[in-house]
């Protein structure tokens, strides 16, 4: 039987095929996906030597030390220790990984479907010492734009992973009779010492409780033994959730069609208090007293063309209400140091907000000419990564000052 999934149900916007007057209207793209043995897939994580990167993702700063993303390849690990001159050291290949999260010298990463943890302690001679399997269900690769749909005839989900497509252009002119979701696996079987991540992040720690945030869902673990981690709970949340963030007690989830709030005074077990609905949009989203400061996202997979941050006031969590919102060219991260807030807006570079008059904000400082993509302000410095290059900025009194720029490639 052919069996062909419709891409749409693949988490991406409805209505990929538009068939001009002049084309065959039987004639669409197909991908076909490229796959790899669940053993051989687990046993490929390895840690290698400095390579160049192919898409940087996420950012996450823990000691003298900055992991950045390469998504779905692994992760990339600076030393820092010379912000002037950080250095490229080493590359945690982990496939299919698109975040991290560090407690303890202990570093845990979904790998996949699996949820992985690795000892740093020593981050010359870095091991895999505990594995959770099968508890990321959406684990397998999104098949790329313009594909109408995917051929899964020859994949087997109990034996096999998905690691990328061949596109082929097919005339649809049979039945399709076996249109569905394919049967992934969703099974279980067999603090002071913590990093920072940025707005974009699926992973959030509190004490010892790691919190996950997949496509669809969110989890708790239990990280107090770092080596077997427990997944206390797993609840439905909506359709495409796309980050975290944990401020005082409680978990803000940012999805394409809104914002979840839920608290975790019982760190546990989780508890949803509200939601609250926005313009479809991809959603990244930080907090600072009462307000949670959200930009929305336009084009591509993430909806409308609609661009902006909006101002929520988090008063009252079971009630949070939109209260002002600010035009955006294509605003990804964003982050809070004290009365600054700063939006990666894309193409536009970075922009710096004053936030004291909240939910008015003050236009403060634009660094244009640089492709921003998501933002982490410590202490002393601003990391941000965009475009496959790291940046850091120095705060002194009212100024941001580029300290060093980074290009992993």
């Amino acid at each position: 039987m052919k069996r062909l999934l419709l891409f749409p149900f693949l988490f991406i916007f409805l209505g990929f095929i538009s068939c001009e007057e002049d084309q065959d209207p039987n004639l669409t793209n197909v991908a076909v996906p490229v796959t790899q043995s669940i053993a051989d897939f687990r046993a490929s994580v390895k840690v290698q030597e400095p390579r160049t990167i192919k898409e940087s993702g996420k950012i996450y700063a823990w000691k003298d030390y900055i992991f950045i993303n390469d998504k779905n390849e692994g992760v990339h690990i600076i030393d820092n220790t010379d912000p002037f001159n950080p250095q490229n050291i080493k590359f945690l290949k982990i496939p299919r990984n698109m975040d991290i999260a560090i407690k303890d010298e202990k570093l845990y990463a979904d790998n996949g479907m699996d949820l992985v943890v690795f000892d740093i302690s020593n981050i010359n001679k870095i091991s895999e010492i505990g594995r959770v399997q099968d508890v990321f269900p959406n684990y397998y690769a999104t098949a790329p734009q313009g594909v109408g749909y995917v051929d899964l005839e020859n994949f087997d989900p109990s034996e096999e992973v998905i690691i990328g497509y061949l596109i082929e252009t097919r005339k649809i002119e049979y039945a399709r009779d076996d249109v569905g979701m394919p049967e992934f696996s969703n099974a279980d079987s067999g603090g002071g010492n913590t990093g920072t991540g940025g707005s974009m992040a699926r992973f959030s720690l509190n004490g010892d409780y790691l919190y996950v945030a997949d496509e669809s869902s969110l989890s708790a673990f239990d990280i107090s033994v770092p080596a077997s981690p427990k997944r206390l709970s797993n609840e439905y949340v909506g359709w495409q959730v796309e980050t975290i963030f944990n401020y005082e007690d409680h978990l803000y989830l940012g999805s394409s069609t809104g914002m979840y709030i839920y608290n975790i005074e019982n760190p546990a077990n989780p508890k949803k208090l509200s939601f609250l609905q926005h313009v479809r949009g991809c959603d990244p989203v930080v907090v600072k007293d009462n307000y949670a400061y959200v930009t929305i996202r336009g084009g591509n997979a993430c909806g409308q063309d609609l661009n902006q941050l909006e101002i929520v006031d988090i008063t009252d969590k079971a009630n949070p209400e939109l209260v002002n919102s600010y035009g955006m060219v294509n605003p990804y991260g964003l982050g809070i140091k004290d009365n600054w807030l700063f939006v990666c807006d894309g193409t536009a570079g970075l922009k710096i907000f004053g936030i004291e008059d909240t939910p008015n904000l003050e236009y403060i400082d634009q660094f244009s000419n640089i492709n921003t993509y998501d933002v982490i302000p410590l202490e002393e410095r601003l990391l941000m990564v965009g475009d496959n290059t790291l940046y850091q900025y120095s705060y002194k009194g009212d100024e941001i000052n580029l300290i060093s720029t980074f290009t992993l490639n």
